[in-house]
């Protein structure tokens, strides 16, 4: 089982505190041969209304000016468009169709894949008087490199909950990860958490709730 990078896993705990998601941007360096969760978070800004989302991908290579259309979600249906995401785009998002994390994972990254990623949801909020569709796009500029280039040195999202569960205020930091060059490959995927036991149990099941 591929482990969650910390966007995700964040994005779970903080809901259990106050019932939403949050929205915490996606990593931007990936490493050739191995598989990239690109992360896509659109919270929605009332959680109490009904809702209903699509989420498209479209990818441009770099140096090239066009964008293509290479996925689409319409819960609970997965479409890889384009053959040179054929059998390597898994969906990674909520699995219901009020989706708020359209998370895609891209296995067995490749230098062709460097280039600029936008995430398009298209969301409708089903209010009782008339519906209202909401857009929002977000871009990921993704950068691949040989695994003994990687910045293994990068900051990891920490997330400190308290005992308390009637506060259940939380602190966030970007603290050094350090990890050893040789290893980058599988240590860019473990995160560094700081848990309530509470929480610790969530993460580790490795599952993800839809936010």
């Amino acid at each position: 089982m591929n482990q969650l990078p910390v966007f995700v896993v964040f994005s779970l705990l903080v809901s259990e505190c106050y019932g939403g998601c949050a929205e915490v941007d996606s990593e931007t360096e990936a490493v050739a041969g191995v598989g990239f969760l690109l992360g896509c978070i659109s919270c929605k800004t009332r959680e109490e209304v009904p809702a209903r989302a699509t989420v498209d991908w479209h990818f441009k290579p770099a140096g090239e000016e066009k964008f293509r259309h290479i996925f689409h979600y319409d819960h609970p249906n997965a479409t890889v468009f384009h053959p040179d995401f054929r059998d390597r785009l898994e969906w990674h998002g909520t699995l219901n169709p009020d989706v708020q994390t359209g998370a895609v994972y891209l296995q067995n990254v490749t230098f062709n894949d460097t280039g600029t990623y936008r995430c398009t949801f298209r969301r409708t909020l089903l209010l009782s008087l008339s519906h209202q569709l909401v857009i929002v796009e977000k871009e990921v500029e993704l950068t691949v490199v040989a695994e003994g280039e990687a910045a293994c040195c990068s900051y990891a999202q920490v997330l400190i909950l308290p005992p308390s569960t009637e506060v259940c205020s939380h602190k966030c930091f970007c603290l050094k990860n350090l990890r050893h060059t040789e290893n980058c490959s599988t240590a860019r995927q473990t995160e560094l958490f700081i848990l309530n036991k509470k929480a610790a149990p969530a993460l580790r099941s490795g599952q993800k709730s839809d936010t």
